[in-house]
């Protein structure tokens, strides 16, 4: 059953809120936990159904994993090497994380494991992963296109590779990273921009050697060593900078909203956003920076700003490739045009999300065009008219983004579902509202 939401025109946003935790980190607290030997204990776990689908895949590999009363998670790993062939098939639900993740690590598995998931995941390209993974000793059957359902048919004799990304992408690395712990040898990832890296910061963390080199033409060379023993941790999960980043940007849009989001994540290559939203002149500010579990965190300060259109290069995309959708909110409300190049990768994640910003921003009176892989937003000065209903495709970054749209347009904007909303950010409406938003629930087209 859908679960249609809208949203008001807010008077100012004031207070402190805390966002979900780390949706790439929590998915990398319960893999690595699960490969280690003895106990791990992760808090601030991200407890939306795409992390909570991981937990139970692990526990489907052999691991033990639960949560305990004070809310944070205990995991009895099997060790490198150690997971065991699940009974059933593993259902990813909506995550393209947990799946390619996944797929790197039963890859050198000798076993046989099947992957699904709901209508989206099913529909997103998994031949970026079992590519490279094929190279190394598995095998591979799935629906045409490589695509879900598919069986991984692991090795019992992987071979090591040096793998050139052709595109940025930080899941595929990731794959490739998992799969090389249990293969003799080194493992080598070369991007040619550098993506994400949770993987390396919290292998190294659980004691694997990962080394971290660059090019003579600047790409960053990442080589793990196999057969690690990894041993149990602490692990602390930042406050999620991709989640933080509807908020901030429902304070930025909203006359008079001064707002703090504490603890969120600011790993230098997820703040793209950030960076990009002060360029166009937003009062954003990183207080109380410190280091929790080898990740860089601060409170998020944010004040409603006038924003100018700005050009966004297509390097910074890897940085920033979840936040266009609400940065295109942003520069609807902005002076002048903002063109964010490079958004190629934006047409494969839960939906076309390249196609459904376009298409949500011109149903709110936005102008708005494309040129090839150019996202180009022409913005007044003034809040757009709103006033749409907009069509989420299951896409859980799509309907928060035109959510918090609404609460500064001229007239309310709507969703048509927004069950999806807690995969990633479970307690939305509730933290919004709370910071002086209008959400609710409601049967009617607007």
């Amino acid at each position: 059953m859908s679960k249609p939401l809208i949203s008001r025109r807010a008077a100012a946003l004031s207070g402190s809120a805390k966002v979900p935790g780390d949706k790439s980190v929590s998915h990398r607290a319960l893999m690595f936990g699960a490969l280690a030997v003895g106990e791990s204990r992760v808090e601030g776990l991200l407890e939306g159904d795409d992390v909570l689908r991981t937990a139970a895949a692990m526990r489907a590999l052999g691991a033990e994993v639960e949560r305990l009363d004070d809310g944070s998670w205990r995991l009895y790993g099997r060790g490198v090497g150690g997971l065991k062939e699940p009974e059933d098939v593993l259902d990813l639900g909506n995550s393209g994380t947990g799946a390619r993740l996944m797929m790197g690590l039963v890859a050198t598995h000798p076993f046989t494991t099947v992957f699904t998931g709901d209508a989206s995941l099913r529909s997103r390209p998994m031949k970026r992963v079992s590519l490279p993974l094929s190279q190394m000793g598995a095998q591979f059957f799935g629906r045409d296109g490589g695509r879900l359902p598919m069986a991984v048919v692991g090795t019992g004799n992987p071979l090591p590779i040096t793998y050139e990304l052709p595109v940025a992408s930080a899941q595929v690395k990731s794959a490739i990273l998992l799969a090389g712990l249990n293969t003799p040898g080194q493992t080598t990832v070369i991007e040619r921009e550098a993506t994400r890296d949770h993987t390396e910061l919290m292998l190294r963390n659980f004691g694997a050697q990962v080394d971290v080199e660059h090019g003579d033409q600047g790409q960053r060379i990442i080589t793990v060593t196999g057969f690690p023993e990894l041993t149990g941790r602490h692990v602390i999960v930042p406050a999620d900078p991709s989640s933080a980043a509807f908020p901030a940007v429902a304070a930025i849009i909203t006359p008079g909203s001064d707002i703090v989001l504490t603890g969120v994540g600011i790993n230098p290559l997820r703040t793209g956003l950030y960076q990009t939203l002060r360029e166009m002149g937003a009062d954003l500010a990183f207080e109380n920076q410190r280091e929790d579990g080898g990740e860089q965190v601060a409170d998020l300060r944010v004040r409603h700003s006038a924003l100018m259109g700005v050009d966004v290069p297509a390097e910074r995309a890897p940085s920033m490739i979840d936040e266009y959708p609400i940065l295109a909110v942003a520069a609807a409300f902005a002076t002048g045009t903002t063109r964010m190049f490079g958004l190629s990768e934006l047409r494969v994640k839960e939906s076309d999300r390249f196609a459904a910003t376009l298409r949500g921003l011109l149903a709110c009176g936005v102008q708005v065009e494309e040129d090839g892989d150019t996202l180009i937003v022409h913005g007044s000065g003034k809040p757009p008219m709103g006033g749409a209903t907009i069509a989420v495709n299951l896409d859980h970054r799509i309907a928060m983004a035109f959510l918090v749209l609404g609460m500064a347009a001229a007239e309310a904007v709507a969703v048509d579902d927004a069950e999806a909303i807690d995969t990633s950010f479970p307690g939305f409406v509730q933290l919004m509202n709370g910071l002086g938003a209008k959400v609710a629930t409601t049967d009617a087209i607007v």
